[in-house]
């Protein structure tokens, strides 16, 4: 997440620069071929370049909202995580009547999971685009902090040596601590250390996280619908690929009275409607995938800092972690 108060100029074409390049070939070619070598039948009518952009512009604004409401969505589910974590803590301190020690087991057991699911958020998908020279190159100015460590070692932090070896072996490992949670609760309650009320309010609430846990999976494991995707980026293209012939036919009619020289302003001139059109393309592109890793992701890594940092300062611990900053103003 960008915590800044705007992505710079400087950001924005260090992103698409390897675009702009491109784009100022496919302009280059038509307007060289026009000028040195006379060929003046390769200009387009406006007309029809005009209603292929008017198609790619109605296409990328729908996709943006609709990419844009996945990435809401998706911080509405960790922010519901945030709300039901405190409300775990303080049930839990309040309901479990046992030592302190017991308490801190289930405060860290719920660390556990916000580990384990944010690792699963991370893990990459066909349909992502953080594999793209662009997006690699961007992340270069900042820090994912699932890339940097191993998941067991962050949840040895949390977890005792037999659960942990439990849960590594799992396919779902955040699914396989919240069931260990469960049968926690189910001993402290046959110990007479919970009651049967204080029980199912805990179990309640440890299916509301379930409940977070899965809208948060449906938005990792079901991709923008990849005919919409494709159509778009399709159209984008061609409306790029045709824009220089049709400029050409307008400045081919103002160098006659300018100067032929002037027919050069082709190149340019298509470069930046282009690359407008583009980025508003890329921008679509880069809010689709809210939890890949990238600048504009859901910052579930400093969601899931503050929870512990919450949680263990309910447990009066006096050594608590730091916020995670922002690096160059991404917040992860």
């Amino acid at each position: 997440m960008h915590s800044g108060r705007r992505f710079t100029l400087k950001q924005v074409v260090f992103w698409t620069r390897r675009d702009l390049y491109f784009f100022i070939i496919i302009s280059l070619i038509p307007t060289s071929l026009y000028y040195f070598f006379d060929i003046k039948w390769l200009v387009i009518p406006w007309v029809a370049i005009a209603l292929i952009g008017t198609a790619a512009a109605f296409l990328v604004g729908f996709k943006n909202t609709q990419t844009y409401n996945r990435l809401w969505e998706a911080r509405q589910i960790w922010g519901a995580i945030i709300n039901t974590s405190r409300a775990w803590g303080i049930l839990t301190k309040d309901m479990v009547k046992s030592d302190k020690e017991e308490i801190r087991t289930l405060y860290y057991r719920h660390i556990a999971w916000l580990t384990a699911l944010r690792y699963q958020m991370r893990e990459p998908r066909v349909w992502e685009n953080m594999h793209l020279k662009s997006n690699v190159e961007f992340r270069s100015l900042y820090n994912v902090p699932e890339h940097e460590t191993k998941i067991e070692a962050e949840l040895e932090k949390f977890l005792n040596p037999d659960e942990l070896a439990y849960i590594l072996r799992k396919k779902n490992r955040a699914t396989q601590i919240i069931s260990l949670q469960s049968s926690h609760l189910s001993r402290l309650k046959d110990d007479g250390k919970l009651s049967e009320f204080d029980f199912i309010e805990l179990e309640q609430t440890l299916v509301t996280l379930y409940d977070h846990q899965g809208k948060s999976e449906r938005i990792k494991n079901f991709p923008y619908p990849r005919q919409f995707a494709t159509i778009n980026q399709m159209f984008v293209r061609l409306f790029i690929a045709m824009l220089p012939f049709g400029i050409l036919q307008e400045f081919g009619k103002m160098s006659a009275s300018i100067g032929e020289a002037f027919i050069w302003a082709t190149v340019p001139c298509s470069v930046i409607v282009g690359w407008v059109f583009h980025v508003m393309e890329r921008i679509g592109e880069a809010t689709e995938n809210p939890f890949e890793g990238g600048a504009n992701d859901v910052p579930i890594s400093s969601i899931s800092r503050t929870i512990e940092i919450d949680l263990r300062d309910m447990l009066d611990e006096k050594n608590l972690p730091s916020p995670l900053t922002p690096t160059n103003d991404i917040l992860m």
